[in-house]
């Protein structure tokens, strides 16, 4: 992939880039604000400034003054202490895209970090060099920088070219000497919001996609289960101001445009009027809302994708320096707090929620003769056949998981460091269960995929040519199901193809 080059700040989808493998180079100007905020340190630290985290201890520990010999130890002892991560480590791009945060919010010119650890973050990223992070174990901010930071100074763990190594050893292979930390860049390294906004681009990007497969499928549903394509009138949807709503309507329109399912359903084409709908004033809310709960997930995702921007364009450290050599300004303020960002994934993740149960819905009635018009459980030879009947368990089991997931963490609270910080965001906790919602989310839908494939077998008439691609996509690599092979291979191919498979146009 290509490199990016970082000017002022980054946007979430040019973290998503660096996270899949771009590179991400500095401008002069991104360098040149860097080395200017790290001359205000130097000038702190030669004049002794009481500036905390320079020459001061950290969290409780803020009032105990460290002199300057003891300033360089004191960065590397940060990186030591506050690597505390516990479990899975993450993957590979979810690592990178909190690196890519980090540099971001060192270019901004405020952190006081030198450029030779900034290019060294870079160096990580360009030869694919993935700091082994455990994914939990922060309430905040910390522990995953510390992990990120301890291979920059040849300790901790990487993977290279399919090795976990120790991040001497890792750093030998890339042609990188460890770094010796300065004042400062110990808590540099381990401030901010760089984590939890990383991840939250990914968060961004994930239900971005998630969406764009929903209307898909939810169409497919529609259609077989011969909705009434009212419900979906751009007039009676203009009378409602969301612009997601908006975008849903005219998805679904486009997707169902030309289904002689629809159409005779509707009793369009058979002489039975002007098509009004067969037998049924209004459709199912799992059918006659998608607009609604598709579209209004859309609009939080909007306001989500617009909290990250701004914390992108932040600066998140505490201390941040301002001013200049001459007349150095230090500030201890809370900008690493990330409650903006805690809050923006708490409300994705319940819109996520929300959409992945109504497809569950959806799927039950795909499978049940009661309202579907189509054979139970959508099997050929049903008693012989199960079918579906035990994969809409499945999607109850993750509808009712996604409910916990959906539970806020910024409001988890809690109290840490000798009650110094006594309020707590809990914004990369937010983040990462936003993620693991999510992939329930994506597998509730493959299953609701599955089905509306199948049920497509069973029908006379044919498919919208919108709905007729994603039907070919999953066919192309899925036979239809007929109880002669594990469900579970099928259900995980299907939830593959809304992960990585590019959206049929």
């Amino acid at each position: 992939m290509s490199s990016i080059v970082l000017d002022t700040t980054l946007g979430w989808r040019e973290v998503v880039a660096i996270a899949e493998g771009a590179g991400l180079g500095l401008s002069a100007a991104a360098g040149g604000r860097i080395d200017a905020a790290r001359a205000v340190v130097d000038a702190i630290v030669a004049r002794g400034i009481r500036a905390y985290g320079v020459n001061t201890g950290v969290g409780a520990l803020c009032e105990v003054v460290v002199d300057r010999p003891l300033q360089r130890r004191l960065s590397r002892n940060l990186l030591m202490s506050h690597a505390t991560g516990i479990g899975v480590p993450l993957g590979r791009i979810e690592t990178r895209a909190i690196i890519a945060a980090a540099i971001n919010n060192y270019a901004h010119g405020h952190s006081g970090i030198r450029r030779e650890v900034v290019q060294g973050l870079a160096v990580l990223l360009e030869r694919d060099c993935i700091p082994v992070v455990p994914a939990r174990g922060s309430v905040g901010y910390l522990s995953h920088m510390a992990h990120i930071g301890l291979v920059l100074i040849g300790a901790g763990k990487a993977a290279w070219n399919g090795e976990v190594l120790d991040g001497g050893a890792a750093l030998d292979r890339i042609g990188q000497a460890p770094l010796v930390l300065e004042a400062k860049e110990g808590l540099s390294l381990v401030n901010g919001t760089p984590c939890a906004t990383g991840l939250a681009c990914l968060v961004l990007a994930r239900g971005e996609n998630l969406l764009a497969w929903s209307d898909a499928i939810a169409a497919m549903s529609f259609e077989n289960l011969r909705g009434n394509p009212a419900a979906f009138d751009p007039a009676s949807l203009a009378l409602r101001r969301s612009p997601g709503l908006q975008a849903v309507g005219r998805s679904l329109r486009r997707l169902l445009d030309g289904s002689a399912i629809i159409a005779v359903g509707t009793g369009r084409g058979t002489g039975a009027g002007d098509g009004a709908p067969a037998g049924r004033t209004q459709e199912a809310l799992s059918l006659r809302a998608i607009p609604h709960v598709h579209g209004a997930a859309r609009d939080v995702l909007a306001e989500a994708a617009a909290v990250v921007d701004r914390e992108l364009a932040s600066v998140t450290d505490n201390p941040l320096v301002t001013g200049t050599p001459d007349q150095p300004e230090v500030h201890s303020q809370a900008h690493a707090v990330g409650a903006a960002l805690a809050l923006a994934m708490d409300s994705l993740a319940i819109a996520l929620a929300g959409v992945a149960a109504m497809s569950e819905r959806r799927f039950d009635r795909l499978i049940n003769p009661l309202v579907s018009g189509l054979p139970p459980f959508l099997a050929a030879d049903s008693g012989v056949a199960s079918g579906f009947m035990i994969a809409q368990y499945a999607a109850v089991s993750l509808v009712a998981e996604n409910r916990r997931l959906a539970l806020p963490a910024s409001l988890d609270g809690g109290v840490t460091s000798a009650l110094q910080e006594d309020h707590l965001a809990h914004a990369t906790p937010a983040a990462l269960k936003a993620l693991a919602l999510i992939e329930n989310a994506e597998r509730i839908l493959a299953l609701e995929y599955l089905a509306a494939a199948q049920a497509y077998e069973f029908q006379r008439e044919s498919r919208a040519p919108g709905t007729d691609r994603f039907y070919c996509l999953l066919r192309s690599v899925l036979p239809a199901y007929a109880d002669d092979r594990p469900l579970s291979d099928d259900m995980e191919q299907a939830w593959r193809l809304i992960r990585t498979a590019a959206m049929p146009v």
